[in-house]
């Protein structure tokens, strides 16, 4: 077992919801210390980018394959529609004297603990630099500065032009509400917000590569966190680094070239992080899980992908980037709509990674997620639970694992080349809702799912990949969010569930897999009390109540 394997697991343990005991967390919300929503830089230059004034006029089937695309140059303004339709804001909602922001990409609470930098080359009169993204003002706020010598080196490093993205989280933002949990919630965000940035650069015709050679040291010395004085309980933790470049070249370099890091080592880092509380709770199970699941340097591993077309080709009316930005969770179902089984195939057709194809071909290993379905409410297809194999290597295992008495068959209605399971038929609505902390939402929509995770061996053959489990599982999440949007309907993601209940549910006795993300779709039902508004009326000063929302 590797050293640190034992600690990741515990916290797994622990962290653990069941019906008679919930994880830790906070016993009451301190409202006076709640997170501030936005981080900036004090004293850093920000650069205001521009809005796209067209979308890119994309078909929905455009999100996820790459062909047949424009390559666009990398200027500042395509760079900024990048981050527009990636991270930026996509709405704002208000309700009596409430106003918050709604973001592209989603978080547990949309609490938002994930923080965006970029290593720009010179854009115009953008110079090269490294950039912390604010998506309150869709601006970039300028941290070091970069000579020619560095970006050519950078250019040199990774053999093609392109920029890099790293990303990072505050886990107090999540803790705040959600505990020791929080450390959890946070690895699935950031699975979001790269599928959101493997999209959105798929309509410009580049792709996010994942730098998964890479160690999070490395990552720290980039965007400067180490050199950044952080307010206690406040740090930003290294997470993610993406390589930006276009879809027809691949980079060389999966790793950061050392000599690319040393130099970073002699930037100067200007700004200082604004304070998002007063005060703060420490969970001191969060920092010694994040450090025993830190990421050392790494050989590159390829993903195992299903070489064969999407199985549906007509395409919903709605285009790539409005899907994109209308994206929401919904907050209830009604209960009753049925959705039709063709749609439901497409839907789950989607989160199986093909080469060539947002967002798995980022550079995650595996894939690692398979779904246990709840379905509820299916044209052609018996209520029961379901299986979906995203990859047909563990079929036999799980099936050994699996409660006796399952059925395994494959209904006639499913389409060939769907590796779509029927267990047990029956009306589960309500287990559904009971499995996910007994949630109306998991039992009123379509469907439900648990993302089961291989798990146990991973982990002790190397810990970070216990984040990179939930970092498969935001993707998928994000993918059935978008999908979800795409044909009509909509995704929630529930972060809430009783781990081992839903373990007991499939049969599993021990840690070989465990389940690891909550997610259900149907129609849902507006609540009209709640009024909306647009992403970036608030710089116009349109949106009554905006000023006292909190950016410190």
């Amino acid at each position: 077992m590797h050293r640190g394997a034992e600690g990741v697991l515990n916290y797994h343990e622990r962290t653990k919801h069941t019906p008679w005991r919930y994880a830790r967390s906070p016993e009451t919300l301190d409202r006076e210390n709640q997170p501030a929503p936005f981080r900036r830089y004090v004293g850093a230059r920000a650069h205001r980018l521009p809005f796209l004034e067209k979308d890119p006029q994309i078909g929905f089937n455009g999100l996820f394959t790459r062909a047949g695309k424009e390559e666009r140059p990398f200027v500042l303004e395509n760079t900024a529609a990048f981050l527009e339709l990636s991270l930026a804001l996509s709405a704002w909602k208000s309700y009596q004297d409430s106003t918050w922001a709604l973001r592209i990409n989603p978080s547990s609470g949309n609490l938002h603990p994930t923080e965006a930098y970029l290593v720009l080359p010179a854009m115009g009169e953008l110079p090269a630099g490294v950039f912390h993204y604010n998506p309150y003002i869709h601006s970039l706020e300028e941290r070091a500065d970069l000579d020619e010598g560095l970006c050519s080196m950078i250019r040199a490093g990774f053999g093609i032009d392109g920029f890099l993205v790293g990303l990072t989280s505050i886990f107090w933002r999540e803790a705040w509400k959600y505990g020791e949990r929080a450390f959890r919630y946070c690895a699935l965000d950031i699975g979001h917000a790269a599928s959101c940035m493997s999209f959105s650069a798929n309509l410009l015709g580049w792709k996010a590569t994942l730098l998964d050679e890479a160690p999070d040291s490395d990552i720290a010395r980039l965007l400067g966190l180490k050199k950044t004085r952080w307010l206690p309980g406040e740090a930003e933790r290294p997470e993610a680094l993406l390589f930006v470049h276009k879809s027809s070249e691949e980079t060389v370099s999966r790793g950061v070239p050392a000599e690319i890091a040393n130099a970073f080592d002699d930037l100067h880092f200007s700004g200082e992080p604004n304070p998002l509380s007063e005060e703060h709770r420490e969970w001191q199970v969060i920092d010694e899980v994040s450090r025993l699941a830190e990421k050392p340097v790494t050989a590159r591993e390829e993903a195992r992908h299903v070489d064969a077309p999407y199985l549906y080709k007509d395409v919903p009316a709605l285009n790539a980037a409005e899907a994109i930005r209308k994206r929401r969770s919904a907050q209830a179902y009604d209960g009753k709509t049925p959705m039709p089984r063709e749609v439901f195939f497409a839907i789950l057709d989607r989160t199986i990674p093909r080469p060539g194809c947002a967002p798995f071909d980022m550079g995650l290993r595996g894939p690692y997620i398979h779904l246990l379905l709840f379905v509820h409410r299916v044209e052609g297809l018996e209520p029961g639970i379901y299986f979906l194999l995203r990859h047909g290597g563990e079929i036999e295992e799980l099936r050994k694992r699996s409660k006796e008495g399952f059925l395994w068959e494959r209904p006639v209605a499913v389409p060939k080349g769907l590796p779509l399971y029927l267990l047990e038929k029956g009306d589960l609505t309500s287990t559904a809702a009971t499995l996910s902390c007994r949630q109306d939402i998991a039992g009123t929509g379509a469907f439900s799912t648990g993302m089961i995770a291989r798990f146990r061996h991973l982990v002790e053959e190397n810990p970070y990949l216990y984040r990179r489990l939930h970092w498969e599982a935001g993707a998928v999440g994000q993918v059935l969010y978008i999908a979800s949007e795409g044909y009509g309907f909509r995704g929630t993601g529930i972060g809430c569930f009783f781990d081992d209940s839903v373990h007991e549910t499939l049969g599993l006795t021990d840690d070989t897999f465990q389940s690891v993300y909550h997610f259900t779709v149907g129609t849902p039902i507006e609540d009209r009390r709640m009024l909306s508004h647009p992403a970036y009326h608030h710089l116009k000063g349109g949106i009554p109540g905006t000023m006292s929302v909190d950016t410190r």
